[in-house]
This record gives C-alpha cells, sequence and structure tokens, in this order.
C-alpha cells in the first residue's frame, strides 16, 4: 500500500490554528505555575482572573504568590509570547524576499546594532533615563545598523536578495566589531551583565513595557501578513514577481525595514535570541504548506510556543539561577538542522 505524500498529511489551516491556540494557552499555564516557587494552576488564573476582573474568584492565595505571578512572571511570559512570535514572522518573510532557507532576523545586523546599545548603556553611559536606558539604546542601535545596511546596499547598487544579505553580513561584522571594542574599554567588573544580555533573557520584562513590543508586533505584523500573496510571489522569483506588478526591490527593502523594526524592538527587551526565525518557520511549512496567508500566522503562533517552553527550560535547568535563553535556543536549533539535513538526504 502506497504510503501518504507529505501534502496529503499536512493540516488545515482552521485545525492548526486550533491546535496552535489548546498549546498556547497551556504553555503559557505552564510558564507561569513553575519556577524556584511552584505556584498551582488554579490560583495562576484565579490571580489573572481577579486582576482582570476583581473578585471573580476567592482571594485564597498569600500577596507573595499574588505577586510572583503578576508582577513576575506573567509579564515574562508574553514577552517570551511577543519575542518568540515576532522572531518567527520576520525569519518567515525574510526567506521569501531572499528566497534563501537559512534567513533570519539576524541576518542583517540588526542584532549587531541592538548589542552594541546595549553594551554602550551598560558600560559606558549609564542609566540616564532609568531602566528604559537598556532597550532605548539597543532599539536605536539595531534601527541604526539596518539604516546602515539599507545605505551599504544603495552605495553598492546592490538591492538584489544576495547582494543585499552580503551587504548586511558585512556590516554585521562591522558593528561587532565596534561593541567588542566597547567592551575591552569598558570596566570588566560590569562585563557579565552584558555577556547575559548577549545571550538573552526577558528577566527585564514588566507592565509598564510591553506595550511598545506589543504595539510594534501588530502594526508590522498585520502589514506583512497584508502582503502574504507578494511574498508568496517573491518566492517564486524577481522575474515572476515583477510581472505580477510587484515592485521587487522596493517590497524587498520594506520588508527588510519592516523586519528590522521587529526585531530591534524584541532585541532590545530580550538580548539576543537565535534560532527562533529560522527554525520556526522551517516547522510550519512542513505541517501547513508554504501559502505564507498560513505560514505568517501560525509562525507567530509556534514561535510564541517555542520561546515559552525555552524560557520554561531555563528557569528550571539551573533553578534557583536563571540560564540565558540564547543557550537553549541556540542548542535545539543546532540539533533541530542536524535533523534537516538527515531529512533533506533522504
Amino acid at each position: 500500500m502506497k504510503a501518504p505524500s507529505i501534502a496529503a498529511r499536512r493540516l488545515s489551516f482552521p485545525l492548526g490554528l486550533c491546535i496552535g491556540l489548546a498549546l498556547l494557552a497551556l504553555s503559557l499555564s505552564w510558564a507561569v505555575s513553575v519556577g524556584a516557587i511552584r505556584v498551582p494552576l488554579p490560583v495562576v488564573w484565579g490571580v489573572v482572573a481577579n486582576k482582570i476582573i476583581p473578585d471573580t474568584v476567592v482571594a485564597d492565595w498569600s500577596a507573595g504568590r499574588e505577586a510572583i505571578v503578576w508582577d513576575i512572571r506573567f509579564p515574562r511570559a508574553l514577552l517570551a509570547c511577543l519575542v518568540g512570535a515576532g522572531l518567527a514572522m520576520v525569519g518567515a518573510s525574510l526567506q521569501a524576499v531572499t528566497r534563501n532557507p537559512l534567513a533570519d532576523p539576524h541576518l542583517l545586523g540588526i542584532s549587531a546594532g541592538g548589542a552594541f546599545g546595549a553594551i554602550l548603556a551598560l558600560l559606558h553611559t549609564g542609566m540616564f533615563v532609568g531602566l528604559l536606558t537598556v532597550p532605548l539604546l539597543a532599539f536605536l542601535g539595531a534601527l541604526s545598523a539596518t539604516l546602515l545596511v539599507l545605505a551599504v546596499s544603495q552605495f553598492a547598487t546592490a538591492t538584489s536578495a544576495d547582494r543585499l544579505i552580503l551587504a548586511g553580513v558585512a556590516v554585521s561584522f562591522i558593528v561587532m566589531s565596534a561593541a567588542n571594542l566597547l567592551i575591552f574599554l569598558g570596566d570588566p567588573r560590569a562585563t557579565h551583565t552584558v555577556v547575559f544580555w548577549m545571550l538573552g533573557g526577558l528577566g527585564l520584562a514588566q507592565w509598564g513595557q510591553l506595550i511598545y513590543p506589543l504595539a510594534v508586533f501588530v502594526i508590522c505584523g498585520a502589514y506583512l501578513w497584508r502582503n502574504a500573496g507578494n511574498l508568496n510571489a517573491m518566492t517564486i522569483g524577481d522575474e515572476t514577481a515583477s510581472t505580477l506588478g510587484i515592485p521587487v526591490a522596493r517590497f524587498r527593502l520594506t520588508v527588510f525595514f519592516v523586519g528590522a523594526l521587529i526585531t530591534g524592538v524584541m532585541v532590545a527587551f530580550s538580548g539576543i535570541i537565535g534560532f527562533v526565525g529560522l527554525m520556526i518557520p522551517h516547522i510550519v511549512r512542513l505541517v501547513v504548506g508554504g501559502d505564507y496567508a498560513r505560514v505568517l500566522p501560525l509562525s507567530a503562533l509556534f514561535g510564541a510556543i517555542f520561546l515559552l517552553w525555552a524560557d520554561i527550560l531555563a528557569r528550571t535547568v539551573m533553578a534557583p539561577e536563571d540560564m540565558p535563553i540564547g543557550i537553549v535556543t541556540g542548542l535545539i536549533g543546532g540539533l533541530f538542522f542536524v535533523w534537516l539535513l538527515r531529512r533533506a538526504k533522504g
């Protein structure tokens, strides 16, 4: 009997969406529950329900547990969802406009610019605007690196996909060299904070700051999803996209800029977290096919789930210490690509 083809085994979009939402709710609950101090799931959602609609549930828990759930773990879990969703959407979009399956949000020097800004704040400028100093300078660094990539590409008339990637790699090396110089010139006693930030972490999550990544993700994510048809055309080739009336060079630069905006904001609040934008779109395409009207929302959904579980591992493996989340995503991402290479050979 003939085995069913891969296409026949793919999930429909509504079914994939329902499964993803159910997994997201379960993952979010577990992420808030586990930690150095375990909080039962009924208490977790009792606290959340009372915060949203006061006196919904009888508060039979301590004030300390309520603070752990609402002030520490819940904003951290929501930040993980936003960062994972944003990076996965950007990775999927970049893979379309570059026609490069290895493209991800860190390809164009965006993360290097964010690292430069964060190191500048942590080692040299001081917290001149309070806790927002690091995310603010990290975002400005990421945006500056993106503008530099676009300037280099225009200077070299490198608007094609492969040349834009080369421009991004060149700028990334230059900016990281400047960041390393800042570390060398900084106070050696403070470099441990820089190392932790460069390896990624969600410990800076606060309710008052979540509005920034949320607003950028909603606006820029809506733009990418609205242009899913153009992204489908770009995967076929520039000539085909041009015949369909798409201004190829301008659209590619716009997607790069939107991706830089999302990545810059996410990096500003989470540090450098790799492999999410590289890995999740591949998994989603295996499950639901290559239509970007499906790939983008499901990449966002499963990117959020993946980063939630990566954060759970980072918090529990060495509890009560937090392992940098970039170590977890790097290990999982490396193993994933070993499997992907094996699968491609088969």
